[in-house]
């Protein structure tokens, strides 16, 4: 190769340090460094080219950045992809996918050139957006910008905790992150670089691709933000690099540098130019969503110097730089693999499941009440020990959403040994940080806030499930019984929304011995579960068993039943106070709790036939939306619109939460029944 990029490249240089200065490992010829480069701006754009879809641009301009940190900064292992002293690697950025593919290609991850070409296909390994569990190296589900950025800052968080709490032989290892100018206009990043900074998170690094393009065009169109004065009043370091994004000596001094610094989270600003080295495209906002034509592949060829074939890769440069790669990380695992571990360090990573548990769960009296929120922590409480792993916190609402729990120190940059996490008023950036603290792993993280303020959440909630990150989300104040507070704060459709989530566990248990028992199943259940929690006081209406099979009977009629009532949460005690009503009328009446429709959906249809015996007609309770329940009931008590200040009782009485009510619609569908 007569010719490269860097011949080309935008000049600048953070300071002559020399490399061997800041790294001992061993390290590619620069021969062999140009033309891995160049293999991976080939497939940056080939790829997208044959799908017809895609994103180059940044891809391209950030090839030699991605280099840098696979071959020279990151401590990761291709053989052993869930080694877990790896550096985590987040690319925020996530539409620039094919970069992170063509840095797992090259680095022999697993992908091979027929992965690559399938890019954007149906089933392959190459989704259009990186995702978490499907292709090995990939870290997190990005896509959404803002949320890998916020996911790291989880991460970071994991590492500085188990690294505190076990020691640095266990656990030490940096998280990286790539994020662009869209990343930090959407509010999570604002968030999450307020939290990580006030908490010190000196083992998180971002670059932030500086390259003033968004599909718009210009960001000078939208945004005129002082980034350097942003991030410095967050407490974190911002490191200016300038254009250096064709110097890899000089991307690896600012990144080593960026590891050496401590007591805050670093951010390197790196000024690209989205595109290049294209003659067409390079700096343009046409360089970002839209793939180039044939012929500007053919000509960005030319000035690479590259054979104008799709998807070159010549096999002795592939071999190289996947034995480099394999070397390098044998030397970084063998130290770690060495080192004794201990059994509550393992313990962090494969929690028992409940049966195995020490601990028991707390019983509750029948003549007992209390709100499920104020049952949350006695069962938190009492599993402690069997879950070392486990971290909490709220959004500035711990107290009152079940999950404070006093035996946990406060996580602060003064004591990271914390448990405990004050998230502050930043709901969004305390689900994505959730996120990315169970895809850290050793962590089982668990975050409560109102249940109205779910909205905040969704964006994470959906990429949690979606990830299948093992988070739990608490929301207490689950119904208009929030009261005075008003319609701003009640909630009214938020179950329905968070039901239709695909592989989200959602559970709204009836009393305590449900919540106990919710708190064990979401520990045992591989996935994201929302435990929505009561504000009022409830009574014991249950033995909690309804919680391992969705739903179950709770209240048998001596006789063939004439009516089910089926309800969650409160009005679990609704219906059996409606029933007995009706019982003393003669009504023989069935009272299921059905605190998880998803769970429910997992049983035989024998198992079902018993909850909803065939031809008995089924009135649901809920203070809630009732879409969805015509699935299960032939007719809903519920809430079809938004709710009213006033105490809560009251407003329950007034949208028709109350025993009569329920009597009432329960003798006209039995009627109604009667005559069809």
């Amino acid at each position: 190769m007569a010719q490269s990029s860097a011949d080309i490249a935008p000049t600048g240089r953070l300071e002559a340090t020399t490399v061997a200065a800041v790294n001992t490992l061993p390290r590619l010829t620069p021969q062999l460094d140009r033309e891995i480069i160049a293999i991976a701006r080939g497939i940056a754009m080939d790829a997208p080219l044959k799908a017809k879809s895609g994103h180059q641009g940044t891809a391209m301009a950030l090839a030699p950045l991605a280099h840098v940190l696979y071959s020279r900064i990151m401590h990761h292992s291709p053989q052993d992809p869930q080694w877990r002293n790896r550096d985590r690697f987040v690319l925020s950025a996530g539409h620039a996918s094919i970069l992170q593919y063509a840095m797992l290609y090259l680095n022999g991850y697993g992908l091979e050139l027929s992965d690559l070409q399938s890019f954007r296909q149906f089933d392959s390994l190459t989704p259009g957006h990186p995702e978490a569990g499907h292709t090995a190296g990939v870290e997190v589900t990005t896509g959404p910008l803002g949320q890998g950025f916020a996911n790291a800052v989880g991460m970071a968080i994991a590492e500085r905790n188990l690294r505190t709490r076990f020691g640095s032989e266990l656990m030490d290892h940096h998280t990286f992150v790539i994020a662009g100018d869209g990343c930090l206009m959407e509010g999570v990043s604002h968030e999450a670089a307020s939290l990580a900074g006030h908490l010190g998170l000196d083992r998180l690094i971002c670059v932030y691709d500086d390259n003033k393009i968004t599909i718009d065009g210009s960001t000078a169109l939208t945004c005129s933000d002082d980034v350097v004065a942003r991030f410095t009043s967050y407490g974190w370091n911002v490191m200016q690099l300038g254009e250096i994004g064709e110097d890899i000596d000089a991307l690896e001094i600012a990144l080593t540098k960026a590891k050496q610094h401590s007591g805050s989270p670093t951010l390197c600003i790196l000024q690209s130019h989205i595109g290049f080295p294209s003659p067409d495209f390079t700096d343009s906002h046409e360089a970002h969503g839209n793939p180039f034509l044939a012929e500007h592949v053919e000509r960005t060829k030319a000035v690479l110097n590259i054979p104008n074939e799709p998807f070159w890769a010549p096999a002795a440069i592939v071999e190289a730089s996947r034995e480099f790669a394999k070397n390098r990380s044998a030397q970084l695992v063998a130290t770690y693999k060495s080192t004794p571990t201990n059994s509550d360090f393992e313990a962090c990573w494969n929690p028992p499941k409940s049966t195995e548990w020490n601990s028991e769960s707390p019983t509750f009296e029948q003549d007992s009440t209390l709100a499920t929120r104020q049952a949350m922590p006695l069962a938190i409480s009492a599993s402690l020990k069997d879950l070392p792993g486990l971290m909490l916190g709220s959004a500035d609402l711990t107290g009152n959403t079940g999950v404070k729990i006093g035996a946990l120190g406060a996580q602060s940059s003064l004591n990271p040994q914390g448990q405990q996490i004050y998230f502050g008023i930043r709901e969004h950036a305390m689900a994505a940080a959730m996120v990315g603290m169970a895809l850290h792993g050793g962590i089982q993280p668990v975050g409560g806030t109102f249940f109205v303020f779910a909205d905040y959440m969704r964006p994470s909630i959906r990429l949690a499930a979606l990830s299948h990150a093992k988070t739990i989300f608490v929301f207490s104040h689950d119904s208009v019984g929030v009261g005075e507070d008003g319609p701003t704060h009640q909630p009214v459709e938020h179950l329905a929304s968070l039901r239709i989530i695909p592989e989200l566990h959602v559970v709204r248990p009836a009393d305590s011995n449900e919540t106990a028992q919710a708190w064990r199943d979401a520990i045992d259940h591989d996935g994201p579960t929302a435990l929505i929690l009561s504000r009022q006081s409830l009574p014991i209406t249950t033995d909690g068993s309804a919680i391992a099979t969705g739903a179950g009977v709770i209240r048998r009629s001596s006789a063939e039943a004439q009516i089910v009532l089926v309800g969650t949460g409160s009005e679990v005690s609704l219906c059996v106070q409606a029933a007995t009503q009706l019982e003393q009328s003669g009504i023989n009446v069935q009272v299921v709790s059905m605190p998880s429709w998803d769970r429910f959906e997992t049983m035989s249809s024998e198992f079902k036939s018993t909850v909803f015996p065939r031809g008995v007609p089924v009135l649901s309770v809920e203070a809630g939306s009732t879409f969805g329940w015509s699935k299960y009931a032939d007719q809903s008590v519920g809430i079809d619109r938004f709710g009213a200040s006033a105490p809560g009782n009251v407003v329950m009485q007034k949208f028709g939460l109350n025993i009569q009510h329920v009597v009432d619609c329960a003798l006209q569908l039995i009627t109604s029944d009667k005559q069809d």
